[in-house]
């Protein structure tokens, strides 16, 4: 095979012994060798290849979202997006007009809005109504964690004022007790029931458009989790199986399983990391609360102002269960948990398992990739060692810390010191995995990395950045992008940084982010993406 030689560039490889050279070579899609433009040109000296003149530009490993939903965030490319919506006017607008677009009888779906924008009036089944009466609605939340229908899809999934709240959602009424065309968490299963399934060709288009998406930002592999979604099915490990056999897998995929899964892939001894370079089988997602802006994650005490502590979307014993009989079969867990009470329940349910472990001793298998939590959004100082003490990976994302700070202090208050706690997480010992929870927020993960450094929106507020003892550094922050997954992913020998013998995945950046201003960070995004030495991706 050719090598492929990039040089006269600044190549920030993420390796403590040797973190910036000038050139690379790329041979048999590995690094080959790196260093000075000379060294480099010596080792490769009678070798048949090419090169590429960086022209001053930057490089850096491949990128990995460690979390996101990827056919949901392909799908809302088809959707009714309401995330620009700031009124719900005009929210109802947009609704409006992809309605009288849709075909008869087609179901309409879409979401991205927040009710905070709206001066925090939950939307109502009347609201959707009156620009949808003649067909089934459904909405998600910004955040997964509730749902707006209309009266069609409420009558269709046989919700009335005699129906009870689930065990884990609520369905939100009005002083009537009727409902509101809002529903919480498990409540929202009674909709998804219904909810026609997406076809084949669907999701495979929706997968093409999120993966293309994703080179264009350097993001080179990517971790997805089953979410609360209708578009996160367990489809989407058979599709991306399809794409894979069709030579159309150009981002590395790791694939979580969901609850209803666990007995049958335990069954058939299935373990995390099963699977090659390409496409791998991650741990169990589960989950134990719900979100801030549903006001449904779980807390040790109640929301300022409010009466309420959230809502607990599993039985600590079952917790408990799933999370020990998964370890003992080899399957690791990822755990969504955004209140202090549920990201301490999480750590409760690890630490027994681990304590199995221990007293079962050789009887165990191995984990491939470790336990981890998904969000670690609010967690009790107490409580904050504990990651790093049980090797727990913080899987977290950056931008909902600026998306969602305002809310915090009103609904957390002082709490919120110890909210989206990357500094003190890494301080602690923890690893950060970094993602986006896409399309939750952006996919970009340069936006991303700006929000981890400044702690502030693009705008630049606030001024100074929210509760800035808890910025990271530039390479703290890339390393959470890169090192950070493939470490939660079991692959930190593989890939996550570049020297020689480490997969040759990389980025050629459009500006440098060691050297640029931090408020210029979000502007960054990839000039060329390389996956094993192959160019996937060219901005034009």
């Amino acid at each position: 095979m050719a090598t492929l030689v990039l040089y006269n560039g600044p190549i920030y490889t993420l390796d403590l012994g040797q973190p910036v050279v000038r050139a690379i070579a790329i041979r048999d899609g590995r690094v080959f060798a790196l260093g000075s433009e000379g060294r480099v040109q010596a080792a490769v000296a009678g070798m048949r290849g090419e090169t590429l003149n960086l022209r001053g530009r930057a490089v850096v490993p491949g990128l990995t979202d460690a979390h996101v939903h990827l056919p949901w965030q392909g799908l809302a490319t088809y959707e009714a997006r309401l995330g620009t919506a700031t009124t719900l006017d005009a929210a109802l607008a947009i609704i409006a007009d992809r309605a009288r677009a849709l075909p008869s009888g087609v179901w309409l779906r879409g979401g991205g809005w927040n009710h905070v924008d709206w001066g925090r009036r939950w939307p109502t089944r009347t609201d959707l109504d009156a620009v949808c009466p003649d067909r089934p609605a459904i909405l998600t939340r910004k955040d997964g964690h509730s749902y707006w229908v209309n009266s069609p899809t409420l009558a269709l999934a046989g919700i009335s004022a005699d129906t009870p709240d689930p065990a884990g959602g609520q369905i939100q009424r009005d002083r009537d007790g009727v409902p509101t065309g809002i529903l919480f968490e498990a409540a929202m299963d009674l909709v998804r029931a219904v909810v026609p399934p997406i076809g084949e060709a669907e999701r495979l288009a929706a997968l093409r458009v999120a993966l293309h998406e994703a080179l264009s930002y350097g993001i080179t592999s990517l971790h997805i989790p089953p979410g609360t979604n209708h578009a996160d099915g367990p489809e989407t490990l058979r599709d991306l199986q399809t794409l894979r056999a069709g030579g159309e897998l150009p981002v590395r995929s790791l694939v979580f399983l969901a609850q209803p899964d666990l007995e049958r892939a335990l069954a058939l001894g299935l373990r995390s990391g099963v699977g090659d370079r390409w496409l791998r089988i991650g741990g169990l997602k589960l989950f134990a609360d719900g979100s801030l802006g549903s006001e449904s994650a779980e807390m040790l005490s109640h929301y300022e102002g409010r009466r309420h502590m959230g809502i607990a979307t599993i039985e600590q014993a079952e917790l408990e269960r799933l999370v020990r009989q998964a370890n003992a079969g080899g399957i690791s867990v990822a755990v969504h948990a955004i209140g202090d009470a549920a990201n301490r329940k999480v750590l409760d349910a690890i630490e027994l398992a681990q304590a199995d472990r221990r007293q079962a001793g050789e009887g165990y298998p191995a984990l491939a990739m470790p336990n981890r939590i998904e969000h670690v959004q609010v967690i009790h100082p107490k409580d904050l060692p504990r990651l790093a003490q049980l090797g727990v990976i913080a899987s977290m994302q950056p931008l909902h810390a600026t998306s969602d700070m305002d809310m915090a202090d009103a609904l957390w208050g002082a709490r919120s010191a110890y909210a989206y706690a990357w500094g003190s997480l890494k301080e602690s010992g923890a690893t950060l995995a970094f993602g986006s929870d896409a399309p939750v927020e952006s996919m970009n993960p340069w936006r991303g990395l700006h929000a981890a450094v400044t702690r502030q929106r693009p705008s630049g507020y606030p001024e100074g950045g929210w509760y800035p003892e808890q910025r990271l550094s530039v390479d703290e922050a890339l390393r959470a992008y890169c090192l950070g997954p493939a470490i939660a992913s079991g692959e930190d020998r593989e890939k996550g940084y570049l020297a020689p013998g480490m997969l040759a995945d990389l980025v050629v950046l459009t500006g440098d982010p060691f050297r640029n201003a931090p408020a210029d960070l979000p502007a960054i995004t990839a000039a060329m993406t390389f996956v094993e030495g192959k160019l996937v991706f060219e901005r034009a």
